[in-house]
C-alpha cells in the first residue's frame, strides 16, 4: 500500500472517532435554557398573550374605577366614605392602606408589562415584515381604532400620569384639596379634590378628550384580545364587536359625565 492509501486510512479513522460536529450543535449545547415563561415571552405569540391578559386586567380596573366614581352623584359623604373604604381594605389584617398599595403595585406592573409587550411586539413585526401589510384585514370594522392604537395609548398614558399627580399625590400646587380633610375633619376630601380639579376648564377639556381616546383604545383592545387568546371564530365576530362597543361606550359616557356635571353645577 502506498503513502496515499495510508493517509486515507488515517483520515477515515480520525473522522470516525470524532463523530459529526456542527457549529449549531456546539452553540445549543453551550447556551443556557431560559425558564419556560421567559422563553414564551420572547415569541410574538407570548407577547400577544401578555398584552391580552394584562389588557383584560386593566379593562376591569377602568370599569370598576368608573363605577366607584359614580358615587360622586350621591354626594361628598358617599364618595369620601368609598375612598376611605378602599384605604381600609383587609385592615387590621394588614396595615391601613397596605392592600390599596399592593393593588396599585399590581396595576403598575400590568401597565408596564402591557407597554413593554406592545413595544417589543411592534419591533418584532417590523423586522418580520419591513414592507407594510397591504391586503384587507379580517377585522376591518376596527381599522380606525387599530391604526390609532399608538396615539391613543400615548394620550391615555399621559392622562394617567396627570390623574395620579392631580388626585392621588397632589404634587406641588396641582390640587390643594388632595389629602385634605372633609367638612367633618375625619376623612380625606376626595369629593372636594375632584370638583376642584374638574371645574378648571382646561383640565375638564383634557379629561374629556383623554377619555374619548381611552374609549377608542378600549374598543380595539377588547375586540382584539379575544383574537390574541385564540377566540377568533367568525361566528363570534358580531358578539365581539358588541362587547367592545358596549364596554368602550360605558366607560366613556361614565367618565365624561363627571367634568360635564361639575361645569354644569350639577356636582359641586
Amino acid at each position: 500500500m502506498g503513502r496515499s492509501g495510508k493517509a486515507q486510512d488515517t483520515m477515515a479513522q480520525t473522522i470516525t472517532k470524532r463523530g459529526p460536529v456542527s457549529g449549531t450543535a456546539v452553540a445549543r449545547a453551550s447556551r443556557k435554557r431560559k425558564p419556560f415563561l421567559l422563553d414564551l415571552y420572547g415569541t410574538a405569540v407570548g407577547k400577544k398573550y401578555v398584552m391580552a391578559i394584562t389588557g383584560l386586567g386593566l379593562i376591569g380596573f377602568v370599569v370598576f374605577h368608573m363605577i366607584g366614581n359614580l358615587k360622586m352623584y350621591m354626594g361628598a359623604s358617599d364618595l369620601n366614605h368609598y375612598a376611605h373604604f378602599l384605604e381600609k381594605l383587609l385592615y387590621p389584617i394588614l396595615p391601613e392602606k397596605a392592600m390599596l398599595w399592593i393593588l396599585r403595585g399590581g396595576l403598575i406592573a400590568m401597565l408596564l408589562l402591557h407597554l413593554h409587550a406592545a413595544y417589543t411586539l411592534t419591533v418584532l413585526n417590523r423586522r418580520a415584515r419591513p414592507v407594510k401589510y397591504q391586503s384587507e384585514r379580517d377585522y376591518q370594522v376596527a381599522s380606525f381604532a387599530s391604526r390609532s392604537m399608538r396615539l391613543t395609548g400615548i394620550v391615555v398614558l399621559l392622562f394617567v400620569i396627570w390623574h395620579l399627580l392631580d388626585l392621588t399625590f397632589g404634587a406641588g400646587s396641582i390640587n390643594s384639596y388632595t389629602g385634605s380633610k372633609d367638612a367633618e375633619g375625619r376623612l380625606k376630601d376626595v369629593y372636594g379634590a375632584v370638583v376642584f380639579s374638574l371645574e378648571r376648564v382646561p383640565v375638564a377639556i383634557f379629561y374629556v378628550l383623554a377619555n374619548i381616546m381611552l374609549g377608542t383604545h378600549l374598543f380595539h383592545g377588547v375586540w382584539s384580545l379575544f383574537q390574541s387568546l385564540g377566540w377568533n371564530n367568525p361566528k363570534f365576530n358580531k358578539w365581539r364587536t358588541s362587547a367592545a362597543t358596549g364596554i368602550a361606550t360605558l366607560v366613556v359616557v361614565g367618565n365624561v359625565s363627571f367634568p360635564i356635571a361639575v361645569l354644569a353645577g350639577i356636582v359641586g
